[in-house]
């Protein structure tokens, strides 16, 4: 489980985040939204540990991001916006790179390898070096590392940019195969469709501040928007953000 708990960080004169909070449970996907600006780049950075917040505490399955960063990096796999490979590596390569990074048992690292390949279908490029490699080979090769020991908690921002229509199916397929096994997932996302696909439970942040965090159903409820889109309009003026 992840949860954030009334969290506060300024950049300078900007108060980037005011108070957000929310938690994302094991066993169900949880969409985290909002507009650029909104903060949620930066919450998602106070939950890979790489930023301190100001107030507030985060958690991951009840290991303080600050307090016991190390224990609460175990628990994550994340995949950042944008994330990046070492390009003259190959994707198997750069797995065990990782996997070396989180200390598992130097027994376990080939096998836990190829058992990552195998399971998000690299098995074609997977001895290729990444550089060269298409949006699609990139993201799959770092997400196999951020799945690679086999964390309860998976961070996923924006995963599908980039991808084709049968990654973007493929990649979906799995996110739901990591929900059903009773993994927590934090999904971030602009594309309505996806968050309507696969989401359980939405937090959407707008100016600093959760504007709204609920079901799905009790969002168009309680914005009264059937259209998830407008909903998502309506969820951030309630907090005089622009979308």
């Amino acid at each position: 489980m992840i949860r954030v708990d009334r969290i506060h960080k300024s950049f300078g004169k900007v108060h980037a985040v005011r108070g957000v909070s929310f938690e994302a449970p094991d066993g169900k996907i949880t969409g985290l939204l909002g507009p650029n600006g909104a903060g949620k780049s930066t919450t998602l950075r106070v939950l890979y540990t790489v930023l301190k917040p100001d107030q507030g505490h985060a958690s991951i399955d009840g290991a303080d991001v600050v307090e016991d960063s190390l224990a609460a990096r175990k628990n994550i796999g994340a995949l950042p916006h944008g994330a990046g490979l070492y390009p003259h590596l190959t994707a198997r390569e750069n797995i065990a790179y990782y996997a070396n990074l989180c200390a598992l048992d130097k027994s376990e690292i080939d096998d836990r390898v190829s058992s990552i390949i195998a399971l998000l279908e690299i098995e074609d490029f997977a001895d290729r070096r990444t550089k060269g490699f298409s949006q699609g080979q990139r993201t799959k090769v770092a997400l196999a590392r951020a799945l690679v020991h086999d964390p309860q908690n998976v961070i996923l921002d924006e995963p599908t940019n980039g991808l084709d229509v049968m990654a973007t199916r493929s990649l979906r397929r799995l996110i739901l195969k990591l929900k059903d096994a009773g993994r927590c997932v934090l999904f971030s996302s602009h594309v309505m469709q996806e968050v309507a696909a696969l989401c359980d439970d939405i937090c959407i942040i707008a100016n600093g501040q959760v504007a709204i965090d609920d079901s799905i159903d009790g969002i168009r409820q309680r914005t009264g928007q059937e259209d998830l889109e407008e909903a998502f309009v309506a969820a951030i003026q309630l907090v005089g953000g622009e979308a």
